[in-house]
């Protein structure tokens, strides 16, 4: 998975196609994310000793990770991912267009 937690992305395809935001969470064993303002669903809360009130609450769901591709911090634009040796000997991640490194 090429995701990680912080990374910002772009989706592809569903009810949010064409949407940015910044990965929260990313859950490689089930090969999803959840990502900042995308998928956003009402969830029914019973009330608690926290929550008094109960109700509804809107959350983020899941989406598949196929449906997203990172943004370049470079040049801005979705681009695909390569990877790379670094001088140190790490590997890292790069941008297929410009070169950079995420």
């Amino acid at each position: 998975m090429n995701v990680k937690t912080g990374d910002k992305v772009v989706v592809l395809s569903g009810k949010d196609k064409g949407k940015e935001g910044q990965v929260i969470r990313a859950l490689p064993a089930e090969g999803k994310v959840i990502v900042e303002g995308v998928a956003v669903v009402k969830k029914a809360v019973r009330p608690t000793a926290q929550n008094q009130q109960g109700g509804f609450v809107e959350k983020e769901a899941a989406i598949d990770v196929s449906n997203v591709m990172l943004v370049c911090p470079k040049c801005g634009k979705p681009a695909r991912v390569g990877h790379d040796v670094n001088d140190k000997g790490d590997k890292v991640r790069v941008c297929k267009k410009c070169g950079a490194q995420f």
